[in-house]
C-alpha cells in the first residue's frame, strides 16, 4: 500500500479497490490511508440529487457540460462522506485562481475533480495535495507528440495504428495533467514537459507521485499527489 508521507524513492504501489464502492460503473480505489480516487459513469450519478451549493455553482454551464460537472461533485462527495464523514459531504467547495478547488472549512483536505465524455473522477488526500485527470482518446498527430512526449514514447507511439495511439497518448496527457494539478499550477505548469514513460503505470515527477487507473476505468484515468507538509504550497 502506497504510503503518503514521505513519498516513495522511486514509484508507487498499485491501487487497491474499495468493496463498498465497487460496482459495474463505479469504482472507489484507495492509495495508502489517507488517499481515496473514484472513477464513475456519470449516468450511475444521475438519481443523486445534487447539493443547493454545487447546482448554484454550476449554474451558469451548458447543459451537457453541467451534467457532468454535477456528476463528479457528487461522486466527490460521496468520498468526502465515506472519509470523513457527513458533515464533510455538504461543504462548500471553492476555486482558486488557478483553477484549483479546494474546502475552504477543510483546509487540511486536498481535493480534485474531472470529467470527460461521460466518465467522472474524483479523489481527495488527508494532508495532501492531489490531482485527479481523465481523458478521451484524441488524434494525436506529431506535432502533439513532438511537444508532450519524450523521444521514447514518441518512438513507441509512432510504431502504433492510429486509433491505439490516440488512446495511449490520453494515457501520457493524464498524467501530465494529474500533476500540475496536484501543484496547483495547472496549464502555467507546463504539464506537456512532463517525461512519461510509454505505458508506465506509476511513477514521480518532482516531489509528485502518481498512479494510472489502468484496469479500473474505460477511460484513462490517473491520480496524483505530494506532500502537503509545513512549507509547502498548497
Amino acid at each position: 500500500m502506497v504510503t503518503a508521507r514521505p513519498l516513495p524513492p522511486r514509484v508507487c504501489d498499485r491501487p487497491r479497490r474499495d468493496a463498498r464502492g465497487q460496482g459495474r460503473s463505479l469504482v472507489r480505489l484507495r492509495l495508502g490511508s489517507r488517499l481515496r480516487v473514484a472513477v464513475a459513469d456519470q449516468r450511475l450519478l444521475a438519481r443523486v440529487p445534487a447539493t443547493r451549493t454545487d447546482l448554484a455553482d454550476t449554474a451558469g454551464s451548458p447543459a451537457a457540460r453541467r451534467t457532468e460537472r454535477l456528476a463528479a461533485r457528487t461522486l466527490l462527495r460521496l468520498l468526502l462522506a465515506d472519509r470523513l464523514g457527513p458533515p464533510a459531504a455538504d461543504t462548500p467547495i471553492a476555486v482558486r485562481r488557478t483553477g484549483q478547488p479546494y474546502l475552504p472549512q477543510w483546509p487540511g483536505i486536498g481535493i480534485s475533480l474531472s470529467h470527460d465524455a461521460g466518465t467522472v473522477a474524483a479523489a481527495i488526500g488527508v494532508g495532501v495535495a492531489v490531482g485527479v485527470d481523465v481523458q478521451s482518446p484524441v488524434p494525436a498527430p506529431p506535432a502533439l507528440l513532438r511537444r508532450c512526449c519524450t523521444p521514447a514514447s514518441r518512438a513507441a507511439l509512432d510504431r502504433l495504428p492510429e486509433a491505439a495511439r490516440g488512446g495511449e497518448f490520453a494515457w501520457i496527457w493524464t498524467v501530465q495533467e494529474a500533476c500540475v494539478k496536484a501543484t496547483g499550477s495547472g496549464l502555467a505548469g507546463a504539464p506537456w514537459s512532463i517525461p512519461v514513460p510509454y505505458r508506465q503505470r506509476a511513477g514521480r515527477w518532482a516531489d509528485v507521485c502518481w498512479v494510472s487507473l489502468r484496469g479500473y476505468s474505460r477511460l484513462p484515468v490517473t491520480v496524483a499527489w505530494r506532500d502537503a507538509g509545513p512549507g509547502r504550497r498548497r
